[in-house]
């Protein structure tokens, strides 16, 4: 599970621990985190803010996935690297990973990349990708679960 903290991700990771629950299998909620461009990683005042900002977002994305109570058997963790490789790395010792797309297309899409679509091309087991527009019909309300965990 690659978790971000949109509304997508929270719903993808709702969506995988059914799938879980169904399979009878463990769930690992995954979000990475890198030093944005700007800022000098060897700068000793950042104190390693980027990783707080991921661990935040990760676990308000939990917490609204799961409304406090997450199921048996879910782990959980903060990774530092691009998402992309990470995931696609990760996938080597996974069942599946559940990703929530945001459903930038176009030039968007062409030039930022796609974390999802990444690891559906690259991925070494099953990718399921929940899209932002889907998460009406799992009983996801996007405007609630976007967790912003930026100062």
């Amino acid at each position: 599970m690659g978790v971000d903290g949109s509304a997508c991700s929270v719903a993808a990771l709702a969506y995988g621990a059914n799938i879980a629950r169904a399979m009878d299998a463990p769930l690992e909620a995954i979000t990475t985190w890198t030093y944005p461009v700007l800022l000098d990683p060897f700068d000793p005042g950042l104190d390693r803010l980027p990783k707080k900002y991921a661990e935040l977002a990760a676990r308000n994305a939990i917490e609204a996935a799961f409304q406090g109570t997450p199921p048996a058997r879910f782990s959980h963790r903060v990774l530092p690297g691009p998402p992309r490789e990470v995931l696609v790395e990760l996938s080597d010792d996974a069942s599946m990973l559940v990703l929530g797309s945001h459903g930038h297309g176009g030039l968007v899409g062409l030039v930022l990349g796609s974390v999802s679509a990444a690891c559906a091309a690259h991925a070494r087991c099953p990718v399921l990708v929940v899209h932002e527009k889907d998460t009406a019909a799992l009983g996801v309300r996007s405007q609630e679960l976007i967790i912003d965990a930026a100062p």
